[in-house]
């Protein structure tokens, strides 16, 4: 594993592989997890392989374009880090098709699931598949030969599967567009006796090849994939991002650089060799996989069985002991502070306090930041129904929010129709954080109510994140959430705050005070404690504070779900800092960090992990947690969360993914099912 030994960290996009590896775990998992969830790992495993590759490869591609002396002096080494990247991939995608094709396919059949390869069909399969393809396929099909003696080029798009189709004594190349953007991926062909027969789109096209070709002898069929660099080509340094610049750029990620080429690892090398020619493809850029690609599909394999155990067992929304009963939130909200915990409860909870806000006539101003817009929902519909009712509604979107651009503008614009004020993206900052604001004339006077979360204002996503939101009408915490939203709308460029941490003004110093905190109880000798958990953990400066209180005797625990860069448990640098990753369920999302602080302990809940862009270049709200019952209660879920058995891995030097052992007759706990547990009893 690739390091830089000066400063004791680990490369962060190799690191991510690990995580990923975590992912391909739960896949294997047949004790914990049924058939068709175990799918899904490996759905969810594809999907972020290739967001990885257009994401942060095309990154490290891009690293090689600087000339050579800045890249030694910068220490950056793009050609070798790939390198290993691919190696790494290589061995995951080889374990990735032994799981496929070793357990589930074989599962699948037991419980009378056959996915059938057009080589297989039988001929009721094969005329049924036939007619699928003349009513479906066949007058939409996009087919083209190219003769790479002529032409020295083939335009593919981004993320489509292809065929790619080698001729008898010919060098031609045929390529056949599989249209999975207007068809199922999965063709039902019908049920013999119990058994239920599936086929893939892929294979119907593959069965009718020859009639597709019919003007050459076929020689092979292989499916291709190819993934372009997702970047935005703007120069967001010089005159601000306009969401206009953003929307009209968006095509360009159809022709972006590419990245990766997945194909066939059956094609003969020659066919390969002239595919990665007519792609100008470097041979580091083709990545050898299985017959199939695109394996998020997988999301959607249907289930004719209808068999409830093949998948999870539903867990119903738990009802919030206040929310649920309460008739009027803000009255709610001002007598006690009120904490709500997704996926386990419902989002209904944050958007009922939109639907209220916008039809009570005290109400004057509702303010939201949207990171990630969801499609037409009770709170989009409600921020319109506010507008409509004469209500100020101030709505930042944020238009670089990778992947959701063109969705995030298209609101954006719907609601400045409206009449909103609606403000997009800064040069150079994101804003990430996720919060919202009501105020309500009360008596003569503004009272300002608050939601602060983890999470996006998503409610499908709420369904599979882990995430914690705060209701607060708290007068200090309410004013500087205010503030900021000033710094959004330009009313001001720094947010005075003593109590809320506002990236980029005050979190990295705030985490850095409290740090610094723990070391000097420790050096005197005094329980000195540090609890974080977050997504990703990367800032090299916090890294190196976090070794030096490990080196003073600070005791850390971290829960870190995706990468890090700190070398957790290494003697003489990180040796009382001990690092678990909880992969399951649900998508742990939550950032929660506990410092001992002398015994007066101070908690933060917010949306920033320890990244040098959630400290330095985003708009990030954290928030403490005053009420004694919330502070108790996130404190309980994080000791959950510690003691998981079941599927928390360690994190360690090695990044051996080794889950945590049981000893004999130890209670097994599986963190999400007992923090679900948890908050049914206290609910």
């Amino acid at each position: 594993m690739e390091t830089d030994s000066a400063e004791n960290l680990k490369h962060r996009d190799l690191n991510w592989l690990s995580f990923n590896a975590r992912v391909l775990q739960e896949a294997q998992d047949k004790e914990h997890n049924p058939l068709y969830e175990r799918m899904k790992f490996l759905a969810i495993y594809s999907s972020n392989l290739d967001e990885y590759f257009r994401v942060r490869v095309s990154q490290l591609r891009q690293m090689k374009r600087v000339e050579k002396s800045i890249r030694k002096k910068l220490a950056l080494r793009p050609n070798k880090t790939v390198k290993e990247i691919l190696a790494i991939v290589k061995e995951q995608q080889e374990e990735f098709g032994r799981i496929y094709n070793e357990e589930i396919i074989p599962e699948l059949a037991e419980n009378n699931i056959v996915l059938v390869p057009s080589e297989k069909y039988t001929n009721i399969q094969a005329q049924l598949a036939n007619i699928w393809f003349i009513a479906h396929i066949k007058n939409d099909l996009e087919t083209i030969i190219i003769d790479p003696s002529k032409d020295k080029e083939i335009f593919l798009e981004n993320q489509v599967l292809y065929f790619c189709v080698t001729f008898t004594n010919s060098k031609k190349l045929g390529f056949v567009k599989i249209p999975t953007d207007t068809n199922e991926r999965f063709v039902d062909l019908g049920k013999v006796k119990e058994t239920h027969n599936i086929t893939f789109l892929d294979d119907i096209i593959r069965y009718e090849i020859n009639n597709i070709f019919n003007s050459e002898t076929i020689e092979g069929v292989y499916e291709i994939k190819l993934s372009r660099d997702a970047e935005l080509y703007i120069d967001d340094e010089l005159d601000g991002i306009l969401a206009e610049r953003i929307y009209k750029s968006l095509e360009q990620r159809q022709e972006g650089q590419p990245t990766r080429l997945l194909y066939d690892a059956s094609m003969p090398k020659p066919a390969a060799k002239r595919l990665r020619k007519l792609l100008n493809l470097g041979k580091i850029d083709m990545m050898p996989g299985g017959r199939y690609h695109n394996f998020n599909d997988f999301f959607k394999f249907p289930d004719p069985t209808e068999n409830a155990a093949l998948h999870y067992d539903k867990k119903p929304f738990i009802k919030h002991r206040e929310l649920e009963k309460s008739t009027n939130f803000f009255k709610t909200i001002q007598k006690k502070d009120q904490l709500v915990h997704f996926p386990f409860m419902s989002f209904n909870y944050v958007e009922q306090f939109v639907e209220q806000a916008a039809d009570d006539a005290a109400v004057t101003h509702i303010k939201i930041s949207l990171y990630r817009v969801a499609d037409e929902s009770v709170l989009t519909t409600s921020l319109l129904k506010a507008i409509e009712n004469g209500k100020q509604v101030t709505i930042f979107i944020e238009a670089k929010a990778r992947f959701d651009e063109e969705n995030n503008i298209s609101w954006g614009r719907k609601f400045e129709k409206k009449g909103a004020c609606v403000i997009y993206s800064y040069p150079r900052i994101k804003v990430h954080s996720k919060i919202l604001m009501v105020i309500r004339e009360e008596e003569e006077k503004s009272r300002r109510y608050a939601y602060i979360g983890t999470g996006n204002f998503n409610g499908e996503t709420s369904k599979i994140y882990c995430d914690h939101g705060l209701f607060t009408a708290h007068k200090k915490i309410t004013k500087e959430l205010e503030r900021v939203f000033k710094v959004l709308e330009g009313e001001l460029i720094i947010p005075r705050n003593k109590h809320l941490l506002i990236s980029p003004f005050t979190t990295r110093r705030t985490f850095e005070k409290l740090i610094h905190n723990e070391i000097e109880a420790a050096q005197a000798g005094k329980k000195a404690q540090i609890i974080a958990k977050m997504n990703s953990l990367e800032d090299p400066d916090m890294i190196q504070l976090l070794y030096k209180a490990s080196q003073a005797g600070v005791k850390i625990r971290m829960i870190v779900r995706g990468f890090t860069s700190l070398i957790p448990g290494v003697k003489g640098l990180s040796e009382n800092i001990y690092m678990t990753s909880i992969v399951d369920r649900y998508l742990e999302h939550g950032r929660i960090y506990l410092f001992y602080n002398n015994g007066d302990e101070q908690m933060y809940m917010g949306s920033a992990d320890w990244m040098t862009r959630n400290l330095d270049r985003r708009i990030e709200v954290l928030t403490p947690i005053y009420d004694q019952d919330l502070f108790s209660e996130l404190e309980d879920i994080l000791e959950i969360q510690l003691s998981d058995n079941t599927k928390a891995r360690i994190l360690d030097e090695a990044e051996t993914n080794a889950y945590i052992s049981r000893e004999q007759n130890e209670k097994a706990i599986r963190s999400q099912y007992a923090i679900y547990d948890y908050l049914k009893s206290k609910n």
